[in-house]
């Protein structure tokens, strides 16, 4: 099992507040460390407070790498990609300076560009801290049940790996990925999973329940044993 840590907020601003300290603090703890830091992030609505709050501080972003946890395979200009949003929330003002490690790429497909990412993600050193979202389905990352590459995703050794999932409400019309694998998840000093409301609550509370790792992904994080794992909930 992972080691495990909750923390349940009475709201999402307390729960922000708490997020950006935890992650200046392990970012700051890099740089005193390695004199550099990484920092592993998710794309949606929770961490956007957070980010938008750490761009205005004054922080020696130069030291800090920001790479993606998960990509839709589309160009950065498209209104559904990460980067573009994590360039428009974490990556301003004094955040600027820091050093983004894309994972989309100029191959066809998330498939054909695997290892030209896999290069650029293994030239990192192992992360300060990675964020973590989950969706109603149990996904987190791009690892979505049953999808194609979901086993490779949880079983390989490297740090990315290739997705498609199957077309559903919560991964919309785009179902290529790149995501970070479990051992990509795994190769981090803290990871820190965000959830909001009372229906993930739900799917978290069973995902902490005995079951396939393939109906509910994120029961693979739960029980890994090399993570140390922060859970924050808000209403």
């Amino acid at each position: 099992m992972a080691n495990l840590t909750e923390q349940f907020f009475d709201s999402k601003a307390a729960m922000t507040e708490a997020l950006a300290k935890l992650l200046e603090s392990q970012l700051s703890q890099g740089i005193e460390q390695d004199g550099q830091a990484v920092l592993m992030v998710s794309g949606g609505s929770s961490p956007a407070p957070a980010y938008k709050y750490l761009a205005n501080l004054e922080f020696p972003w130069e030291k800090v790498s920001v790479a993606m946890v998960d990509e839709r395979w589309v160009d950065v200009s498209h209104d559904k990609s990460n980067e573009a949003f994590i360039n428009s929330t974490l990556l301003q003002n004094h955040a600027a300076k820091a050093n983004f490690v894309t994972m989309k790429n100029s191959a066809d497909s998330a498939v054909s560009g695997q290892a030209e990412c896999e290069k650029a993600y293994a030239e990192l050193k192992t992360a300060d801290v990675t964020i973590l979202g989950m969706g109603p389905d149990g996904h987190t990352a791009s690892l979505f049940p049953h999808a194609n590459g979901l086993e490779n995703g949880l079983n390989s050794t490297d740090k990315v790996c290739a997705i498609n999932a199957i077309e559903s409400e919560v991964t919309g019309s785009i179902t290529e990925r790149m995501s970070l694998t479990l051992s990509g998840i795994a190769n981090s000093q803290k990871v820190v999973l965000l959830i909001s409301g009372e229906e993930k609550k739900a799917v978290y509370e069973d995902a902490k329940t005995e079951g396939s790792e393939f109906d509910i992904p994120l029961r693979a994080v739960l029980a890994h044993s090399d993570i140390d794992l922060t859970v924050f909930w808000a209403p």
